[in-house]
């Protein structure tokens, strides 16, 4: 789901979110991927704004409802929200089901003002089963870092689910080289629109949310500048199998005394 938040409109944009659940689930979508920050906007202006807006997933009103929406629809849901836990404040994502709140994740890599903003996330990499599929998170930034999606294909993760608020033009393309090298399903979640407050310079941020296959094909990706939904259908038994040919797997053949990390 590509959706255009509009920045500190909580209710607003938690409620156009469900709204568009509700849709995808009569078409019979079971898995969604929301995108970063989804419920908030991204261009927090300082440390005390981020946690002015910022919830607890035991009591969180984005997160409730989405916990709400997939009890009510049986879907299994990612979206990216601002944590918080004590003083802390995470840029986070929260895998909710039809029985509640499955995880948390807290991204471990920060782009840019948000180092301002969040603290450095904690949880590491993890994959959940939810029945159908493994699945890991990883939010926006970590697409840099190879090492995010192999530790979650290494783990056995069928699915990335990648929630993301991208201004830079590189990960739609990047991510089918990630998806290539694991031979892992991704579904990347961007946002559309721009967000100038302050002096700051305006965010323009570039849609092209997609789902790639373990064979690195685009099978849906969105427009750069419409609020829109795409349903695809899966099959996680493809990302179980390794081999490029029948005498290579990618896993197996790593060789790791030549590796440096």
């Amino acid at each position: 789901m590509q959706t255009a938040p509009v920045f500190g409109a909580v209710e607003r944009n938690v409620e156009d979110a469900v709204k568009g659940l509700l849709a995808l689930s009569k078409r019979g979508a079971e898995l969604v991927v929301l995108p970063e920050l989804f419920s908030t906007g991204y261009a927090f202006r300082d440390k005390r704004e981020s946690l002015k807006y910022s919830e607890r997933v035991s009591d969180g009103y984005a997160v409730r409802r989405l916990a709400e929406t997939a009890k009510v629809t049986g879907m299994f849901i990612a979206a990216g929200f601002v944590e918080r836990d004590g003083k802390r404040v995470y840029n986070s994502s929260v895998l909710v089901g039809p029985k509640g709140v499955i995880a948390v994740y807290r991204k471990t890599h920060l782009f840019w003002n948000e180092k301002k903003y969040f603290y450095p996330g904690d949880t590491g990499f993890k994959v959940h089963d939810i029945g159908k599929a493994k699945v890991g998170m990883m939010i926006c930034f970590d697409w840099v870092f190879p090492e995010a999606a192999r530790t979650l294909a290494l783990m056995g993760a069928d699915v990335i689910l990648h929630p993301s608020n991208l201004v830079l033009p590189f990960c739609p393309e990047a991510m089918i080289t990630r998806c290539l090298e694991n031979r892992v399903y991704a579904i990347t979640a961007n946002r559309v629109g721009s967000e100038k407050r302050g002096a700051a310079k305006a965010l323009t941020f570039i849609g092209q949310s997609e789902v790639v296959s373990p064979r690195g094909r685009v099978m849906k990706r969105a427009s750069a500048k419409k609020a829109e939904s795409a349903l695809v259908e899966i099959d996680p038994r493809a990302a179980r199998s390794k081999c490029v040919t029948p005498l290579n797997d990618i896993f197996k053949d790593r060789v790791k005394k030549f590796y440096k990390f």
